[in-house]
Parts: C-alpha cells; sequence; structure tokens
C-alpha cells in the first residue's frame, strides 16, 4: 500500500462529496450522530486526514475516514470519530441494557500500521458533560482492533476477561483528571462485533470500583491512527441506551 494511493483518495473524497471534511476540528451532522475530524495531535506528526459521512439510516450511521501520517509513532494524531448525540444522561445504575453494532473493515492499511479502532465512553458524576473535559471522571475504551504494538494509556492490569462473547486485556491508568480503562481485544481485529455495553460497565462498577452513580456522558467510536496509512470503513455503527 503506497502513500500515494491514499493521497488520491483523500483527494477524490475531498472533491466528490460535499459531505467530507478535512479540517482539524471539522465536523459534520450525521443523522443521530456528530461525525468530527478531531485532530487533537496532528501537531506530532506529518500527514493529513479526511472523513465522510456515507448514509444514515435511522439510529445506524456509515462513514469513512483516510489518513496518513508520519514521525513520533507514539503519539495519537487524531480521533475521527462519530458521537452519538442523546445516547447519554443515564447512570450507570438506572441502565437496563446498551445494545451496539459495529461492521468495520480497512479498506486499504499500510505495512507496518500503527493505529486502534475503539469504542470512546465518557462518564461523570453531572448528568450532563463535555467528553474530556473538567467534567469527565472516566474514559472507558474498547478496542476492537490495535496493530503495531500500540498500548492504552497507564498499564496492564488484568488478561483474559469474558464480556460479550470476547477476551479482553485490561489497562487502567490517569489522563489528565480523569481515569481510563481500556479493554483491548485478545481475539485479535473485531470487525462485526455486536454486544451489549451494558456488560462493560457492570464489570467496571463491581470489578473495578467505579460507582454507580455515574453518567454516561458521551458515547463515541473510531479511530486513533498513530502512523501509517489507511482507508478504514463503517459499513454500519449504532448504539442506544435503555
Amino acid at each position: 500500500m503506497r502513500f500515494s494511493t491514499l493521497l488520491s483518495l483523500v483527494a477524490v473524497a475531498a472533491s466528490t462529496s460535499a459531505q467530507t471534511i478535512a479540517g482539524q476540528y471539522d465536523c459534520e451532522p450525521a443523522g443521530a450522530y456528530t461525525l468530527c475530524q478531531n485532530l487533537w495531535g496532528e501537531s506530532a506528526g506529518v500527514g493529513q486526514q479526511s472523513s465522510t459521512l456515507l448514509s444514515t439510516s435511522g439510529n445506524a450511521v456509515s462513514w469513512r475516514t483516510v489518513w496518513q501520517w508520519a514521525n513520533n509513532p507514539n503519539n495519537v494524531k487524531s480521533y475521527a470519530n462519530v458521537l452519538h448525540n442523546t445516547a447519554k444522561g443515564i447512570q450507570l445504575a438506572n441502565l437496563k441494557s446498551a445494545p451496539t453494532a459495529w461492521q468495520w473493515e480497512y479498506e486499504q492499511r499500510s505495512d507496518p500500521i500503527r493505529a486502534d479502532v475503539s469504542y470512546d465512553i465518557w462518564t461523570g458524576v453531572a448528568q450532563s458533560g463535555t467528553a474530556a473535559t473538567s467534567a469527565s471522571s472516566f474514559e472507558i475504551m474498547i478496542w476492537l482492533s490495535g496493530r503495531g504494538g500500540i498500548q492504552p494509556v497507564g498499564s496492564q492490569i488484568q488478561s483474559g476477561i469474558e464480556l460479550a462473547g470476547h477476551t479482553w486485556n485490561l489497562w487502567r491508568g490517569p489522563n489528565a483528571n480523569w481515569e481510563v480503562l481500556s479493554f483491548v481485544s485478545a481475539d485479535g481485529d473485531l470487525t462485526d462485533f455486536n454486544a451489549d455495553l451494558k456488560d462493560f460497565f457492570d464489570y467496571i462498577v463491581q470489578e473495578q470500583g467505579v460507582s454507580p452513580s455515574q453518567f454516561v456522558q458521551a458515547i463515541q467510536t473510531g479511530t486513533e491512527p498513530f502512523t501509517g496509512s489507511a482507508s478504514l470503513l463503517t459499513h454500519s455503527f449504532s448504539v442506544a441506551l435503555n
């Protein structure tokens, strides 16, 4: 996979779709979601990224992000993602279910590649709060893919956890004013993921001391590239809180 091919994909996407965003913090309405670039770490690298909304249907969304990044291989360059506009504001103690489905694939990728494909879920004491701010208490990541030897924040504290029909390794550590809990797939890439996120919430309450009074403040899904190049296609993603 040559970088030039992905550069061409970026150019084609930008020229043919009014729903392609390419600015550092550009966002686009996406039905029940908001699609955002969030190139928060771009200053640590050299490259570019664009994200394109493909379709929405009810509570489902399809989108693509195309990226190429070099330099500082241990630094995240971005988190292009979709954020659900209304799946939030429920206390963990009152959550009955949180069904989710995510079908995705790398259409093209360089070899090697350093990147994850992940959920980024935020909880806090208040019913509402912007992700990654003073309102955040916990960041719960669920890595469906982690390539190139990358590691989450903190250190691995447990392995072989069975949840949602898969096996996970759990990492934990502080970041700014919140605590990060990262479930990393031990089963390789999970490209067709169907689960109840309540399984993960119940686990962190019962096993990691997270208070059930915490509110879900945001649910995002996307990818954190470090270095390499890729075209990541989400065929369909959905999530709900009941």
